[in-house]
């Protein structure tokens, strides 16, 4: 009976800790993208960085050059129209004011960054990493070609971020939407017949698949593995791009999020996204170590649940 009431202090202890350190996360992250749309208009604030304000400004340029360039192939003259600067900072600010699309951007910046820093401390290859390697030897044929597609998509997309860029393929089907409705508008704004806008719209859309993009295929590649699909919530195994798309399946929430979650002001969330998942508390530990290498979890986390850790996740997001 002692020892059952000591535990159910820990536990209580505990938990109004991450409870407190969660809500103040919330409260940061509900600022991030107000602030973000104003820097990335042309402000400066040391909040974020320069790198990331560059890397976001660079995707929805290339976005906008990417939307109009199809837009100005349909032109009537029989060669592409050109694609004029002050088109493409118009709609780069109207792609801007859409707050998923921009959350989606920063996210994708945040996990660049992290990917290199992952390389640079803990050398865990940002394309060919261990998990990949053994998939595509497996003598499972579907799986192997799912690994074989995201190592080179992974590819893909790290060359694109050196150089700040997304394609249009990269987006998700609710994004891609957005910006092609933001083109619409952009060509109504601009007086462009509305027939043009509906083939670019069409010949976009008939390219487009969401299971072939970087994120598709890991969502694949996660949902393929099966039961041993809790391999991939090994950082150093599985790599970045697994690895936060696995913890995002396995503890039922958005992989912008869990990209989020890694930041040095979300780690109560990390640490419970962690637990919810399924992980054991030493492993949960060995995972947050490697974001967050001068951080301890805290005393009595070993008390919590994944139940537990998915109750206090579920209340924070919903204000409870």
């Amino acid at each position: 009976m002692i020892n059952q009431a000591v535990h159910c202090t820990a536990s209580h202890a505990v938990e109004g800790v991450l409870r407190d350190e969660l809500s103040r996360g919330d409260v940061s992250a509900h600022t991030v993208l107000p602030v973000l749309r104003h820097l990335v208009s042309g402000q400066s604030n040391s909040v974020f960085s320069d790198e990331i304000l560059a890397r976001v400004r660079g995707m929805l340029e290339d976005l906008a050059v990417s939307l109009l360039g199809e837009l100005a192939k349909t032109s009537t003259s029989g060669t592409d129209g050109p694609v004029l600067a002050d088109d493409i900072s118009t709609l780069r600010a109207s792609l801007m004011d859409n707050a998923l699309l921009l959350g989606h951007l920063h996210a994708l910046a945040l996990e660049w960054q992290l990917t290199e820093r992952l390389q640079a401390r803990l050398s865990i290859d940002p394309v060919v990493t261990p998990l990949l390697q053994k998939l595509i030897a497996s003598p499972d044929g579907d799986l192997q070609d799912l690994a074989m597609r995201l190592l080179a998509a992974q590819a893909r997309w790290c060359q694109a971020q050196r150089r700040m860029r997304l394609p249009l393929s990269e987006l998700p089907a609710e994004l891609l939407h957005i910006a092609l409705m933001t083109l619409k508008a952009h060509a109504g704004a601009t007086g462009l017949p509305l027939e043009r806008v509906v083939v670019a719209e069409t010949r976009i859309r008939d390219r487009y698949d969401e299971g072939a993009g970087r994120l598709g295929l890991a969502a694949q590649l996660i949902l393929g593995l099966g039961g041993s699909a809790e391999t991939a919530l090994s950082v150093s195994r599985a790599g970045l791009c697994l690895f936060l798309s696995a913890l995002a399946h396995f503890s039922s929430q958005e992989r912008d999020a869990m990209v989020a979650a890694t930041h040095e002001n979300q780690l109560a969330r990390l640490a419970l996204s962690l637990r919810a998942a399924g992980l054991r508390p030493r492993a949960v530990e060995e995972e947050f170590q490697a974001f967050h290498p001068d951080i301890l979890l805290p005393d009595g986390f070993e008390t919590v649940t994944p139940d537990g850790a998915a109750a206090m996740l579920f209340s924070g997001q919903h204000g409870a």
